[in-house]
């Protein structure tokens, strides 16, 4: 059964990035003459995440209520990374911001596309070139008020613990003066699970932390930076999981009693 729901969901997925390309690209050529950083095209990206997700048989993705109030702007956003399915979750959240995304995915038909009518920025791993211009456009998209997403421990985390941090993204938020914005997301682990095409079933949440300020009014060090990022995403992330183990038992509970 979940072979055929996997296909299914995959077929969704694939039909949904054809057709949303044709409508990018209209969208790209209407707004380019005065919408330079994309933002029209990058919100209708994200909204294609949503559009996905909640299409799929297998997921349940939330952002965690009620949101802050601090809107991000000249900011970079971290988060902790346990499945390619993050992505459709984050993308949840209410506003746009440019992604940092391997280079070989620029090139996948529709979706790479989709990537580079976004406006997202894609880095080659182990390229210093490569990161050098990378950061550099992140760094102008910055100074124009558009937020910088990088999931900083580089690759998917295979069991619950983060990975180490590399310190890309917090040198970027330190040599634009921006702010660092935590998130956490919570759930995902079973939603594409590693070396599996299969879809698996997962309630998903991601959270939003505290902003924290770099610079003349805040941390000034890469390593504190990152520590205090880090420490922000563990608290959170337990709490969201915490969250949903309370949820998964108030149903085990109720279906109990229906059955009864």
């Amino acid at each position: 059964m979940r072979t055929f729901t996997s296909i299914l969901s995959l077929t969704i997925f694939v039909l949904s990035l054809v057709a949303g390309f044709f409508i990018a690209a209209v969208l790209f050529l209407v707004t380019f003459p005065f919408d330079p950083h994309r933002r029209v095209v990058g919100r209708f990206f994200r909204w294609m995440g949503v559009f996905i997700a909640r299409l799929s048989l297998h997921w349940t993705f939330a952002v965690r209520k009620p949101l802050p109030s601090y809107r991000p702007g000249r900011t970079v956003i971290v988060s902790n990374h346990a499945s390619n399915s993050d992505i459709f979750l984050v993308s949840h959240l209410p506003w746009e911001m440019k992604w940092l995304a391997k280079a070989s995915v620029f090139r996948a038909p529709f979706l790479g596309w989709l990537l580079w009518l976004a406006g997202d920025i894609p880095v080659k791993r182990g390229e210093r070139d490569s990161a050098k211009s990378a950061m550099a456009r992140a760094r102008r998209y910055l100074e124009h008020g558009m937020p910088i997403m990088i999931f900083p421990e580089g690759t998917r985390s295979t069991t619950m613990e983060l990975l180490p941090f590399k310190e890309g993204a917090f040198r970027l938020a330190l040599d634009a003066g921006a702010d660092v914005l935590p998130i956490a997301i919570a759930g995902t682990r079973t939603a594409m699970e590693v070396h599996s095409w299969r879809v698996g079933f997962a309630r998903g949440l991601v959270g939003v932390g505290t902003p924290i300020k770099t610079g003349e009014h805040g941390i000034t060090d890469v390593t504190e930076l990152s520590n205090a990022a880090r420490a922000q995403i563990i608290a959170l992330a337990a709490e969201l999981e915490a969250e949903l183990k309370a949820e998964s038992m108030a149903e085990s509970k109720a279906d109990s009693k229906a059955d009864d």
